[in-house]
């Protein structure tokens, strides 16, 4: 300490570069000694002057003054948060398969050699006899299937219905009858697993048609009137390649028969086969409309 002062109230001798130096460094030298008095001078007068207890206020001052300043150029830094949503199930292209009002062109074909009893005999007071008259029908479906709804409903439930409408035309290569004619109504029940291009489902129908009764023309066994009904129910699995393609292969149980309006005077004998099915489907019209087009 010189003079009573403190030591930050000293000066620094700066050496200088000779006589001839430049005018900046002798500049900057003297920016030094202001810099280095001005720093002396407020610690002189904060340590010297200033109470312990307001030094200790001042000092909290600046510290709260800080935080709001970082805590500004933080956030002027971050990006704003963006809300992630709980994860979600994967995306299921079925979507785009099954889904409600689509409309689609079927084609099946099958062949139905196998003859067995009547399978709801039991509604009707049978007893699953079989007539000794065997038959083998080869059904031809231009079909136009309308999914009535999307993909919903409960583990192994899941999938969608279509309403199926189908003009039937049969060939009857084993029999005494040749063809049958009929317009059937049924529905369809696909069931989809997520993203599998897959889906099994079930069927059923009923319809009105007319077949050639040979019965009346001395035909023991045959069908005893052209005006029949029929009932189909079937399974299988249908593969789709696309949103708009598809085939479908099962097995397709048909009854045909006449209701006992032929009785008494020609039995109602009937026809109860089934065998394998193979369809093709094709949708029709546009593709599904996302949200946004």
């Amino acid at each position: 300490m010189r003079d009573g002062t403190s030591n930050y109230s000293r000066t620094y001798d700066l050496p200088l570069n000779g006589v001839d130096a430049h005018r900046t460094g002798r500049t900057n030298c003297r920016k030094r000694v202001i810099f280095f008095r001005t720093t002396a001078f407020i610690g002189k007068y904060f340590y010297s002057r200033m109470p312990q207890t307001n030094l200790r206020l001042f000092t909290l001052f600046l510290v709260c003054l800080a935080q709001p300043v970082l805590s500004m150029g933080q956030d002027a830094n971050t990006q704003p948060l963006v809300n992630v949503p709980a994860a979600s199930k994967p995306a299921d292209f079925n979507d785009e398969i099954y889904y409600r009002n689509k409309l689609e062109y079927s084609q099946e074909l099958g062949v139905l050699p196998i003859n067995i009893p009547f399978v709801f005999d039991v509604f009707v007071g049978g007893d699953y006899s079989q007539k000794p008259l065997h038959y083998t029908l080869v059904p031809i479906f231009p079909s136009l299937r309308w999914h009535m709804g999307k993909i919903s409903g409960p583990g192994f439930l899941r999938g969608n219905t279509d309403l199926t409408l189908t003009a039937s035309f049969t060939a009857i290569p084993r029999g005494p009858e040749t063809h049958y004619e009929a317009f059937d109504l049924g529905f369809r029940r696909n069931f989809v697993h997520r993203n599998w291009r897959t889906s099994p489902y079930f069927e059923g129908r009923a319809g009105v048609g007319d077949i050639n009764a040979q019965e009346p023309h001395g035909v023991k066994y045959a069908q005893g009137q052209d005006l029949t009904f029929t009932i189909m129910t079937g399974f299988g699995a249908r593969y789709n390649f696309s949103p708009r393609y598809s085939m479908a292969l099962g097995c397709t149980y048909m009854h045909v028969s006449n209701l006992y309006l032929s009785e008494p005077r020609y039995p109602d004998n009937g026809i109860n086969v089934y065998g394998p099915m193979v369809g093709f489907n094709m949708r029709v019209g546009k593709p599904k409309q996302r949200l946004g087009q």
